[in-house]
């Protein structure tokens, strides 16, 4: 495993990765294409995971040839999301013992997310980890999604870091591959949402971990 100590930044991304959070998705899927009489497709979720809110609002208007405009759309999103990032979404088993070994370690922390900061800053407090981040970065402040490195540079970048000595921690096949593509170091984290791909992640990544405890022993 890493050596943390010797790091200087961790990048974190958010949903499946920090916090339990991708049940809310699926039930906001489920829930928004079947008030339109519509069934979540296959390959729906596969394809819009790495993109950020913006455009994958413009791709399900798209592809479904819905009459809402992209802020309409995000905006229902938003609202049926509200609710359960402040409420109802939980940690990701060790995650806070780990974030308190990087703080006692002296190691900067950041977050690059696909996410709005609407949703996240409430599921951090409500967890009670909001302190412990130097930066939040999302998709939106880049111009390509997570299928390119964009976002945990800037990320990286903030923290005023080594790209070379920082770690990424991800959930999503895009992300890990991307990550190393930009040349970080990166930990697959185990979401029970995707049991199936654990294969893929974990030889996609330099490290796989289904409890961040992992991380520190």
């Amino acid at each position: 495993m890493i050596d943390f100590k010797n790091c200087e930044g961790v990048v974190f991304d958010l949903d499946g990765t920090l916090v339990d959070s991708m049940w809310v998705w699926e039930d906001i899927d489920n829930e928004f294409l079947g008030k339109r009489g519509i069934p979540v497709p296959d390959n729906y979720v596969d394809i819009i995971t790495p993109m950020g809110f913006e455009e994958c609002a413009d791709y399900t208007i798209k592809r479904f040839g819905l009459k809402e405009s992209n802020a309409e759309v995000m905006n229902e999103w938003h609202n049926m999301a509200v609710y359960s990032y402040a409420n109802k979404v939980k940690l990701k088993p060790g995650v806070e013992d780990f974030l308190k070994y990087l703080r006692e370690n002296n190691v900067k922390m950041s977050i690059a997310t696909a996410n709005s900061l609407e949703l996240v800053i409430p599921a951090l407090k409500n967890n009670m980890i909001d302190g412990y981040f130097d930066n939040i970065t999302t998709l939106k402040e880049v111009s390509r999604g997570k299928e390119f490195p964009d976002v945990y540079d800037l990320s990286t970048s903030r923290l005023g870091a080594d790209k070379n000595k920082c770690v990424v921690f991800e959930d999503i096949i895009e992300g890990i591959r991307a990550a190393k593509l930009g040349g970080y170091k990166v930990i697959g984290v185990f979401d029970k949402r995707a049991e199936d791909k654990v294969e893929l992640l974990s030889s996609n990544a330099d490290y796989f971990i289904y409890d961040y405890k992992e991380c520190m022993a």
